[in-house]
C-alpha cells in the first residue's frame, strides 16, 4: 500500500519525513515529493502550495508518477460553524468548490462540468479510521462538507453565503481541487483540516501552525500504521 500526503505547511511535511525511512525526494513542477516507508506503507509527502491549481497539479503527478493508492489532504482550514473552535479538526464528508459558478446558464452553484457533481464524496472507510484516530488523541472533530475556493474567505457575508448554499462546516483553498483530481482518477481520499480562526477565539498564528502541524503528523502517522484496517 502507498499513501500520499498533501500538506499546506512545509512544517507539515518536515515533520512527517522525521518519522519516515528510506527516504529519497523527486521533483516534478517545481514541487518536491518525499518518498518513504513507515513500517511496511510506502509514504510519498509534499507541500502543494496555494490555491486550487497547485494543489491539482501536486495531486496528478502523486497520482501518476507515484501511483499511490490513496491521498490525503491535510492544512488550515476557517470555521463555519460555532461547534469548531481553534486547533479543533474539520473531516471531510464531502468537498465542493464554492466558487464553481456557472449559474448564469441555468446550473446550481458549486456544479462541476464535465462530471455534473457538486458535492464530491471522500472515502468513508478513510474518515471513520481518521476519526477513530482524533478521539484517540482527544481531539475534538466534526465530519461534513469542506468547501474550497481561490478566495481568502474572511468576512461574515461571504461565510454565510457558504453556509447557506453547501452547508459547510469549514472553508479553505485547496481540498475540493484534491477531490475532484482524486475523483476523476478513481483514487480514494480525506481532507483533515485544523481550523484557525473561529467565532470562539484566536491565536498566535506561529503558536497555532506549530500545534497544527504537530497534530495533523501525529494523527497522519497514526493513520498510516492502521491503514491495513482499512476496506477500500
Amino acid at each position: 500500500m502507498k499513501i500520499g500526503v498533501i500538506g499546506a505547511m512545509q512544517m507539515e511535511v518536515d515533520n512527517l519525513k522525521e518519522a519516515l525511512e528510506d527516504t529519497s525526494t523527486r521533483t516534478y513542477s517545481g514541487v518536491e515529493y518525499v518518498c518513504g516507508r513507515i513500517g511496511d506503507t510506502e509514504v510519498v509527502a509534499a507541500v502543494c502550495g496555494i490555491g486550487k491549481v497547485f494543489a491539482a497539479i501536486c495531486t496528478e503527478a502523486m497520482i501518476l508518477e507515484f501511483h499511490v493508492d490513496m491521498v490525503i489532504n491535510i492544512g488550515v482550514a476557517g470555521a463555519l460553524t460555532r461547534d469548531l473552535g481553534v486547533l479543533d479538526v474539520a473531516v471531510a464528508k464531502n468537498v465542493v468548490q464554492h466558487d464553481m459558478d456557472t449559474s448564469p446558464l441555468g446550473d446550481p452553484y458549486g456544479l462541476i462540468s464535465g462530471i455534473n457533481e457538486i458535492l464530491l464524496p471522500a472515502n468513508p472507510s478513510m474518515c471513520s479510521l481518521l476519526g477513530e484516530c482524533l478521539k484517540d488523541k482527544g481531539v475534538h472533530y466534526l465530519t461534513g462538507t469542506i468547501a474550497s475556493g481561490d478566495q481568502f474567505v474572511a468576512t461574515e457575508e461571504k461565510k454565510e453565503w457558504i453556509r447557506s448554499h453547501f452547508e459547510a462546516i469549514a472553508a479553505e483553498m485547496e481540498g475540493a481541487s484534491i477531490g475532484q483530481v482524486c475523483y476523476i482518477n478513481k483514487v480514494p481520499f480525506a481532507i483533515l483540516r485544523s481550523i484557525s480562526d473561529s467565532e470562539g477565539g484566536a491565536m498566535d498564528y506561529q503558536t497555532f501552525a506549530e500545534k497544527a502541524a504537530i497534530l495533523s503528523i501525529e494523527v497522519v502517522i497514526e493513520f498510516i500504521n492502521r491503514a491495513g484496517e482499512l476496506q477500500l
